[in-house]
């Protein structure tokens, strides 16, 4: 994706452009403990179950994001596609992030700082973010998986 240029807040420039970044590096990461045949630890978390759950979870997360951004601001639907299913979801990733983050630079350019800040809006685990806050999720989220992926690799490779 060609750099956003011009955003009302250059807060939301940087997180999206922080998020493209990070989410790229994920599923470099990603692709690698895939190619390493790196187990998750077991636990009761459906998003845990494999790789291709966890991918899926970060991919979804990711959509499910900007839909809410788009929905407590007011804004049209982003039109990012679901994530693509589990089956298909390794061989399918690069092109749907693709599409992901040029859906993701495109919503948030026009809106006004202060939008970002107040109010506050339930999220869909029920804590509440403004969204200018949920951005900064929206960025840390893949950081968070990459990180535990490369303790893995460590741990297993």
């Amino acid at each position: 994706m060609a750099e956003p240029a011009n955003y009302s807040y250059r807060g939301a420039r940087a997180m999206v452009i922080l998020h493209e970044r990070h989410m790229r590096s994920c599923l470099a990461s990603w692709k690698q403990a895939k190619a390493l045949a790196i187990t998750l630890p077991e636990t009761e978390d459906a998003d845990y179950e494999s790789l291709e759950t966890l991918l899926a979870h970060i991919l979804r997360a990711a959509r499910n994001y900007m839909v809410w951004m788009c929905k407590h601001l007011d804004l049209p639907d982003p039109e990012i596609k679901p994530a693509p299913e589990l089956d298909r979801i390794a061989t399918e990733a690069d092109a749907y992030l693709e599409h992901l983050l040029e859906r993701w630079g495109l919503p948030l350019a026009e809106v006004e700082e202060e939008r970002f800040y107040r109010p506050e809006y339930p999220s869909n685990w029920q804590v509440l973010y403004c969204i200018d806050a949920m951005l900064e999720h929206a960025v840390m989220h893949p950081i968070r998986h990459q990180f535990q992926l490369e303790e893995l690799m460590a741990q297993q490779g």
